[in-house]
């Protein structure tokens, strides 16, 4: 059996590079997996509180972004005893390799979960050569 390389979790943490913004708000990393199978790559990023009319999924120049807008207004007039997240907007980006299919990405928000389905180029699944 090959070594397994123990996945480490991360810690939220704030945008590094902020652009600038009109809108009085943090900006987070949402917290990422990315999976590889034969024929496609599956990203999952968690963004609490970001509702499906509020999240922005884009790729321009072969980056692929994704932006998710927290509606604050749920949170005014009440007082934390407890938290364990701070509240923000989230944001994230990829750069895409020649490998991805860019037309065919797929994007499902479910319970706070983003599902993004990056289908694989035909060019980059693997493929079994006759030997003739």
């Amino acid at each position: 059996m090959p070594d397994q390389q123990e996945l480490q979790v991360q810690q939220k943490r704030e945008v590094e590079r902020k652009p600038e913004s009109t809108v009085p708000a943090r900006r987070f990393l949402p917290v990422t997996d990315i999976f590889e199978t034969g024929d496609e790559l599956k990203v999952i990023l968690e963004m609490p509180g970001v509702g499906k009319e509020s999240v922005d999924i884009r790729v321009e120049n072969d980056v692929l972004t994704i932006e998710g807008q927290v509606d604050f207004t749920k949170y005014q007039g009440l007082t934390p005893l407890y938290t364990e997240y701070n509240v923000g907007n989230y944001a994230r980006s990829f750069e895409l390799s020649s490998k991805i299919d860019q037309e065919r990405i797929g994007a499902e928000l479910k319970d706070g979960v983003i599902t993004l389905i990056l289908p694989k180029a035909e060019k980059a699944k693997p493929r079994k050569i006759t030997v003739r």
